[in-house]
């Protein structure tokens, strides 16, 4: 098979990853676009080196690890996703940010503490 097929299909990927970080809100889909990404990295790590044949699997070594980083990322993001559901109703990321500075503001006023 020639090198373009899964390095074409790793871009297409990349940029459907990237498009959901930039445009979408959601943090649930934040998570899934991150992990897009992460896939099409592991795409062009195991094409790379099914095309440099030299025996040593680095590329494939390093596709277990970043699929390790990636579940480790998933797992610690749900569980952030989780705590911000029960605390406060929605899964939005700019809402969440908004929470938090908003919050940080009263308690500054009430130690008489000028910002």
């Amino acid at each position: 098979m020639p090198l373009i097929l899964p390095l074409l299909l790793a871009v297409v990927l990349f940029c459907i990853g990237v498009y959901g970080v930039l445009a979408r809100r959601n943090a649930i889909t934040l998570l899934m676009s991150f992990e897009l990404t992460l896939n099409a990295v592991n795409l062009n790590l195991i094409a790379f080196d099914a095309w440099r044949i030299d025996g040593l699997a680095t590329g494939q070594t390093l596709a277990v690890f970043v699929i390790t980083l990636a579940a480790a990322e998933i797992g610690l993001g749900l569980a952030i996703v989780l705590l911000l559901f029960r605390g406060h109703g929605h899964v939005d990321a700019d809402a969440a940010r908004d929470l938090a500075e908003q919050d940080t503001q009263p308690e500054l006023q009430e130690k008489g503490t000028a910002t």
